[in-house]
C-alpha cells in the first residue's frame, strides 16, 4: 500500500459524499494526482477504469466500479484523463517581456493618431490543394456534405498576409515559396495601397529571419514609415493575423478539393476578396493583456 506524501484529504469544503470510504476517496485522488509511469504503470494518463483497477491492485478495495471513482474525482473537481499543452517559457517573464506586451497592447487598443496604421502580419505555410478521386457531392436531406477519402497531392502553396488592426483589410501575397523576396512583395503591396499621408506603419509580427534578413532590411531602409514590432518569444498569440488565419482555416479550408494550385489561388483570392468586402477588426482590449501579465506575475511567484 502506498503511503502518502502529501494530504489528499477532502477540504472542508467540498465533502465527499456519505457512501464513500474516506480512505478509498484519498487513495483514488493520490493516484489521479500522480503520473501512471510514476505509479509502475504503462499509461499516457489515468482514466476512471484504470484507477479502479489500480485501487484493486494495490488492495485498497475488493471491488469499486469505475462511476463511483468519477464520483470521487469530481468531488474534487479532478480529470486525470484530460491533458493540456503548456510551455515552459525559453526567455525569462521579467520586465522586458512586460515592456514588449504592453507595447503590442497600445498598439492594440489606443486610439491611432490620422497618421499611423497598425497592421498585423504572419504566413500560413505549406496550403495543399489535395484534388479528389471523386467530385465533392453537396448536402441532401438527411445526408451531409461528403468527401471523397481519396485525394492526389499536387504541391502547396503559402500565404503571406497583412491585417489592418482597425478595419480588418487583409493584404495577400500567395507563392510557391516563402521566403524574403516575397515578404517584401507583401510589404510592397501594403506601401503601394497606403496613402502618402500615413507616416508611421506598425508591422506586428514574429522575429524570423525572413522577416528580418538583409535584403528587409534594406528595403526598410528605403521606406522609412515601416517599422517592424516584434511580439515576445512564444507569444504568437498576440499577432492578430492569427485570429483571421483561424477564421480561413474553418470557412475555407475544412473540405481541401481543389483541383490544382492554380485553383487554389483563384479560390483563396475570392475568400480574401469577399471577406474585405465586410471586414471588420478585432475587439481587444487593455485589460485582456494585464490579465496575462498577473499570470505571468503568479507563475514567477509560485517558482521562486
Amino acid at each position: 500500500m502506498r503511503t502518502a506524501s502529501r494530504d489528499y484529504r477532502t477540504p472542508p469544503d467540498r465533502a465527499v459524499p456519505a457512501f464513500f470510504p474516506p480512505e478509498v476517496a484519498t487513495h483514488a485522488v493520490k493516484i489521479a494526482c500522480e503520473r501512471p509511469d510514476d505509479s509502475g504503470r504503462s499509461l499516457s494518463l489515468w482514466d476512471c477504469v484504470e484507477i479502479a483497477r489500480e485501487l484493486i491492485r494495490e488492495g485498497i478495495v475488493l471491488k469499486i466500479s469505475c462511476e463511483t471513482v468519477r464520483r470521487i474525482l469530481s468531488s474534487h473537481r479532478l480529470k486525470p484523463w484530460r491533458r493540456h499543452m503548456w510551455l515552459s517559457p525559453k526567455t525569462p517573464r521579467d520586465e522586458a517581456f512586460a515592456a514588449a506586451v504592453r507595447r503590442i497592447c497600445d498598439l492594440y487598443t489606443r486610439p491611432l493618431a490620422p497618421d499611423e496604421r497598425v497592421i498585423s502580419a504572419d504566413e500560413h505555410t505549406s496550403i495543399q490543394p489535395r484534388p479528389r478521386a471523386a467530385k465533392t457531392r453537396p448536402c441532401r436531406p438527411d445526408q451531409p456534405t461528403q468527401v471523397e477519402h481519396e485525394y492526389k497531392r499536387c504541391g502547396a502553396l503559402n500565404l503571406l498576409a497583412g491585417m489592418d488592426t482597425r478595419t480588418g483589410q487583409i493584404w495577400k501575397e500567395i507563392a510557391p515559396r516563402k521566403r524574403q523576396v516575397e515578404f517584401i512583395a507583401l510589404l510592397s503591396k501594403i506601401d503601394a495601397d497606403t496613402p502618402a499621408t500615413v507616416a508611421r506603419i506598425y508591422i506586428i509580427l514574429d522575429n524570423v529571419r525572413m522577416h528580418t534578413g538583409k535584403q528587409v532590411r534594406a528595403w526598410l531602409e528605403q521606406h522609412h514609415r515601416f517599422e517592424l514590432v516584434h511580439p515576445p518569444v512564444h507569444c504568437s498569440w498576440m499577432n492578430q493575423i492569427e485570429q483571421w488565419f483561424g477564421i480561413l482555416v474553418r470557412k475555407r479550408f475544412r473540405i481541401a478539393d481543389f483541383a490544382d494550385k492554380a485553383h487554389l489561388t483563384e479560390r483563396l483570392e475570392a475568400f480574401i476578396r469577399e471577406w474585405n468586402e465586410r471586414a471588420h477588426a478585432f475587439c481587444w482590449t487593455a485589460e485582456s493583456f494585464e490579465k496575462v501579465l498577473a499570470k505571468c506575475e503568479r507563475a514567477v511567484e509560485n517558482d521562486a
